[in-house]
């Protein structure tokens, strides 16, 4: 093991545990903005009680993304240096539109939401939490626009060894970035939707109190409507990929060698004939390149080398994002099924609810794997490979002292957000306090 090893293993490692976060907390957001809409509109009291309650859980997940986050700019500069130098005059502008704008916007609204409860109008102090999930979502964007460049690079021409953008417009409505954008956002709707339902079963098991139902049946609406878009930018995606990156598509269905009509391989020795070739390209009879043939053309092209992902980790990291993601969007159209015309909630649905939280942030999970270690050996597809990619005076006892310390600052941030969802979950709603207007609040002695 070297360096590269190790830095890689860092890499992945703090990615994955920040993107357990990233997903709740945009789905989240919306999904908060709603109930406090609901509320402004309605005037219902249960609604300002949910808002409050999930607008906390909210927080807390902002909070710990925002933590987890700062750590991957770090890395870039003491691991990856390489890689910052060639991608970063790409890289610096929708980066930068996302730390100016998109992330401004949110911290700056969400401050003025926390703090703006009894001092903002009603409308105003609502137009702040929107702001702030709106913001959540263009960060998102912003993000996955460079990281949609590294797998399909466009706008962009290389001067001295360096990318340089040519053309912003170009990187910002990346064919692959408006496919992954919608997916990606789609699945953290799931994520939140999940999060939600758990939350909501648990209440349900413990008290019928009709607040819990309308927070549970938002959930499954906002999780089946998810669902249809996750699935819709799914085919896109796969069509993507088999123009722009068919060494990940034909390891993820572990197909070795070019086949005409090839068949989608559900499982080992399970497979469905010529349904790969019709999701790739909507004809049954088309060919779908193979890891093997690939890795021929690859040599003769970018020169000797190894240009195969690790396909087992590719190969099941789709199945588990396709079964997990399916479970969770089909139990909650099952859900909205049982539940319709105002019908309760049975109670082996709210454990099931309960049950099924850990679903979606695996499917999410095993979708990043597939969408990272797919993309392998290359840090930008055809340009630059992971290899070139680490800072090279970085040494093996460096990288292995970060990780250590990293992964053990990590474990107690894990265990410090299990403790703050988990205690808040447990106290349940709080009473809201009256909103005072104005002109009430107003000191005794001058009331007389």
């Amino acid at each position: 093991m070297d360096a590269l090893d190790l830095a890689r293993w860092q890499f992945g490692v703090t990615t994955v545990y920040h993107f357990l976060f990233v997903p709740l907390t945009i789905g989240l957001g919306i999904f908060v903005a709603g109930l406090q809409t609901a509320w402004h509109r309605t005037g219902k009291e249960h609604y300002l009680k949910l808002t409050k309650f999930f607008g906390k859980l909210f927080l807390i997940n902002f909070a710990m993304g925002v933590v987890t986050g700062i750590v991957q700019e770090f890395q870039f500069g003491m691991n990856w240096s390489e890689y910052s130098t060639f991608v970063g005059d790409v890289f610096g502008a929708p980066l930068a539109m996302e730390a100016l704008l998109a992330f401004f916007m949110e911290s700056t609204f969400l401050g003025l939401w926390i703090f703006g409860w009894d001092k903002l109008p009603k409308k105003v102090h609502l137009a702040c939490i929107w702001a702030a999930a709106i913001g959540s979502n263009l960060s998102a964007y912003f993000i996955l626009a460079a990281n949609a460049w590294m797998k399909h690079p466009v706008g962009y021409e290389v001067v001295d060894g360096k990318a340089r953008m040519t053309d912003l417009w170009a990187v910002l409505t990346n064919s692959t970035a408006l496919a992954q954008v919608p997916h990606v956002i789609g699945a953290a709707f799931i994520v939140a939707g999940g999060f939600v339902l758990a939350v909501s079963g648990y209440w349900l098991l413990k008290t019928r109190a009709a607040m819990w139902r309308s927070a549970a049946r938002a959930a499954l609406v906002m999780t089946a409507i998810a669902g249809a878009v996750v699935a819709g930018t799914g085919d896109m995606s796969a069509k993507l990929m088999y123009e722009q990156q068919p060494m990940k598509l034909a390891s993820a269905e572990g197909l070795e060698r070019d086949t005409a009509g090839a068949a989608f391989s559900v499982a080992p020795g399970i497979e469905i004939p010529k349904v790969l070739s019709f999701l790739a390209t909507n004809d049954f009879d088309a060919t779908i390149q193979g890891t093997e043939d690939l890795q021929r053309r690859f040599e003769q092209q970018f020169g000797p080398g190894d240009y195969r992902p690790n396909q087992a980790i590719v190969f099941w990291s789709f199945r588990v994002m396709i079964v997990f993601g399916l479970a969770t969007v089909g139990l909650s159209v099952l859900g909205l099924w049982l539940t319709r015309r105002k019908r309760g909630f049975p109670r082996w649905l709210s454990r099931a609810f309960l049950l099924a939280l850990p679903l979606p942030l695996a499917a999410v999970i095993a979708g990043w794997l597939l969408s990272e270690i797919g993309r392998q050996p290359w840090t930008v597809a055809g340009e630059l490979l992971t290899a070139s990619s680490v800072s090279p005076g970085v040494t093996l006892a460096e990288v292995a002292t970060s990780l250590t310390i990293f992964t053990l600052l990590y474990g107690v941030l894990a265990v410090a957000e299990a403790v703050l969802l988990t205690r808040h979950v447990r106290k349940g709603v709080e009473e809201p306090e009256p909103i005072i207007a104005k002109a009430e609040r107003r000191e005794p002695s001058l009331m007389y």
